[in-house]
């Protein structure tokens, strides 16, 4: 089943709505309702289900930068978590907006990659802009499943 523009597009405002769920399901219900729904998003739409997910989120670091579970994912959407101490929930910091900004994508049957920026806008309007490449692969089921998900800050030169 040929992936198209179209469903990228669509894969890539469900991402931003889903932290944005996330953001309102912790300030409306604390951290047990944004794990409920952040759990339920990587179930709807990271392929865990396919195998293990190449997830490489913006801000970790040591042994804990790559997750590769949905264990991981989870404690890095939401923190809260013991087994990863460092993890502070980028899903759960107020976002109410997300636009994304397509440098290229290539698309080849089932499978697909999207690079480009994601601006996310929290409840005060402070920008924050991350890097993004998405892999993506279309199930039995005809779903498109992201299972690579690797994220960083834009370069910035240093002054000197």
């Amino acid at each position: 089943m040929q992936i198209t523009e179209e469903e990228i597009e669509q894969a890539l405002v469900t991402w931003g709505n889903g932290k944005i769920a996330i953001s309102k399901a912790f300030e409306e219900g604390g951290i047990k309702a944004a794990r409920q729904i952040a759990s339920a998003n990587l179930d709807a739409y990271y392929g865990y289900n396919l195998g293990p997910v190449l997830f490489k989120p913006t801000m970790t670091s040591g042994e804990q930068t790559f997750r590769p579970t949905k264990a991981g994912a989870l404690a890095y959407f939401c923190g809260h978590c013991d087994d990863y101490p460092l993890d502070n929930g980028f899903a759960i910091r107020g976002w109410r907006t997300t636009e994304s900004i397509t440098a290229a994508s290539f698309i080849q049957g089932d499978i697909a990659m999207w690079m480009g920026r994601i601006r996310l806008f929290d409840k005060d309007g402070a920008l924050t802009t991350v890097d993004k490449s998405f892999g993506y692969k279309k199930d039995d089921d005809g779903s498109l499943r992201i299972v690579l998900h690797h994220s960083s800050l834009p370069y910035q030169l240093a002054e000197a």
